[in-house]
């Protein structure tokens, strides 16, 4: 059976075994690249790499000086893994409904909630789809509230020719792990617009040390030197930035199968009425990390494609689901998404003589 996520490594690491005896495994030569490409990549070079995509939400959540109680809104219909760093670190979550259309935020929900006490809007991209960027956007500038794209799954994807990571959004955090893209087996990045939390965010990284001043002309550390910021040991090693590095050169020839993959689906389905294709929000592009539908019959739609040979599923369930977060919270939005929702494969590997 086609997967529907399958981790890519690249054929050849002719620099992997080098690496591995060079006696320098940590931040270094290839982790500094690796941001380098990424930067230029996504055309921000306000960007820093971790060691895991929870690491980069704990510096994020951190950098942004948010504390045990304070409010922030979310969708619950993303991955555990957006969520749960909000329950470590006892943030009080304000579910938005969805626009169950797309399977993200809800504009008009999201500004019911925006109050004085409101401390920032994680804007999880579902799948890979983009939800309503400017629409969120405005309202995080119009109560002054940090907007945060939440691209754990979807690096690549397009709006407005703008690649994510550079969409005018204060925050985006990616996930680099085993079957995002690019694969650093562990890893992820958060690219910053404003340079002084971009700068306070490679002190949280870090155990909030300074670098370059740390230690004296012998090595030493220096006795002078005062560690005032609060950090974590979330700096990635050169093996993991390495692999994510030569993935990166690739990147565009994936994301174009994918995109290939997307149209012959649209063009196998384009009479069939039991479902409808999940909605693209306007001058946006997917990177297709699956391919979306809203089924009429949700079970039966997965049966049949995995009879057909086809790993589908309904990816995530809604995180208010979950006594961690405080409950289930009714929305009516994410209820009906939860009830449609199918992802079918749509990647790189996909079999196209299987169509």
């Amino acid at each position: 059976m086609i997967p529907l996520y399958k981790p890519y490594m690249p054929a050849e690491l002719p620099e992997l075994n080098n690496i591995l005896y060079s006696g320098n495994l940590s931040y270094s030569k290839w982790s500094k690249q690796f941001e380098l490409d990424l930067g230029n990549y996504i055309g921000n070079d306000q960007i820093l790499t971790t060691n895991s995509y929870n690491s980069a939400m704990l510096t994020l959540l951190s950098t942004l000086d948010l504390k045990f109680g304070d409010k922030i809104i979310a969708s619950p219909m993303s991955c555990l893994a957006s969520n749960q760093p909000f329950a470590t670190q006892g943030l009080n979550i304000l579910w938005s409904d969805i626009d169950p259309s797309t399977g993200t935020l809800d504009p008009e929900k999201v500004r019911s909630l925006i109050t004085k006490d409101v401390k920032a809007i994680f804007h999880n991209h579902f799948c890979g789809y983009l939800g309503h960027v400017d629409e969120i956007n405005a309202i995080g500038k119009e109560h002054g509230i940090p907007v945060i794209d939440d691209a754990i799954e979807a690096f690549g994807s397009k709006y407005k020719n703008n690649t994510m990571g550079n969409l005018g959004t204060d925050c985006t955090v990616f996930s680099f792990e085993t079957i995002r893209m690019p694969n650093c087996i562990s890893g992820g990045a958060i690219v910053f617009n404003d340079k002084n939390l971009f700068e306070k965010a490679k002190l949280v990284r870090d155990y909030g040390v300074k670098r370059e001043s740390f230690r004296n002309d012998l090595g030493e550390i220096r006795k002078e030197i005062d560690i005032k910021t609060k950090g974590f040991g979330a700096l990635p090693n050169e093996l993991n930035s390495y692999i994510g590095s030569v993935h990166l050169k690739i990147i565009n020839l994936l994301l174009d199968k994918q995109n290939k993959n997307a149209h012959k689906w649209n063009e196998y389905f384009k009479n069939d009425k039991s479902f409808a294709k999940l909605n693209l929000v306007e001058k946006s592009n997917p990177n297709y990390w699956v391919y979306g539908l809203l089924a009429k019959n949700k079970i039966e739609m997965i049966n049949e494609m995995r009879h057909a040979g086809f790993y589908a599923s309904g990816v995530h369930i809604n995180n208010n689901h979950y006594s961690v977060f405080g409950g289930l919270v009714d929305l009516g939005g994410v209820n009906k998404f939860m009830n449609e929702f199918v992802a079918i494969p749509c990647g790189w590997w996909l079999d196209e003589d299987k169509k």
